[in-house]
Formats: C-alpha cells, structure tokens, sequence
C-alpha cells in the first residue's frame, strides 16, 4: 500500500509524532528546522501543506499545538 503522502512529508510526522511521544508537547516549527536543517520558511510551508492535506491539526494563535491525525502504524520510521 502507498501512504497518502511524499517521503518528506512522512518524516516530518514522523517527527512530530516521536518528539510529541518522547517530549510530551509537540514539536515548534524551530525544533523541526534543527533537526532537518532547513530554513523557517521551507518548515513552516510543510507545516501548513501537512495541515492542507489533513495529517495534522493544529490551533490558530497557540504555540506547540500541532497534533498528528494519522494513527501511528500508518507513520514510517524516522530516519
């Protein structure tokens, strides 16, 4: 079967659900663009591409609110 979604897009759930697992609040956009190594406005795109194409939801105005939609074996491994 082939996920719904770009092998990009996969690790940044990925990330957002294994930094919300290990850390207990979800990932900022900053820690996202430490760890991939990318500029704030190439995060903040996936950010919003991710929430367009319904794997995340997020509150408007509220920091670290970013919540994946996907149930977790639909997820790949973070590389």
């Amino acid at each position: 079967m082939t996920p719904p979604y770009t092998r990009k897009q996969g690790q940044y759930l990925a990330f957002i659900y294994n930094y919300t697992k290990i850390n207990g609040p979800p990932p900022a956009e900053a820690d996202m663009q430490r760890y991939f190594k990318t500029p704030p406005p190439a995060v903040h795109q996936m950010v919003l591409t991710l929430e367009k194409r319904g794997f995340i939801q997020r509150v408007a105005g509220q920091a670290r609110s970013i919540k994946v939609l996907l149930p977790p074996d639909l997820l790949p491994y973070l590389e």
